[in-house]
């Protein structure tokens, strides 16, 4: 399991940005992607993939997606 994960202040609470690769039951790689506000109910995309490369690929498009948005690393 390989995980990003980014903030971004907002006015009054703190977002976040989560990207996740994880294995799952039918050997296939999972791409994670979860954002919202901090202590709030996350939004959830769950893609699959059929290899680890291809899953590597689509996470860093999301992970880099979210920096041009002012996510970062804190």
């Amino acid at each position: 399991m390989v995980e990003a994960l980014l903030y971004r202040p907002g006015r009054r609470r703190l977002w976040f940005y989560r990207v996740e690769i994880a294995m799952n039951l039918f050997a296939e790689a999972s791409v994670i992607v979860e954002w919202g506000l901090s202590g709030g109910q996350p939004n959830r995309r769950v893609s699959c993939h059929g290899d680890l490369r291809a899953a590597s690929h689509a996470a860093d498009r999301y992970r880099k997606r979210a920096i041009q948005r002012g996510y970062a690393r804190v």
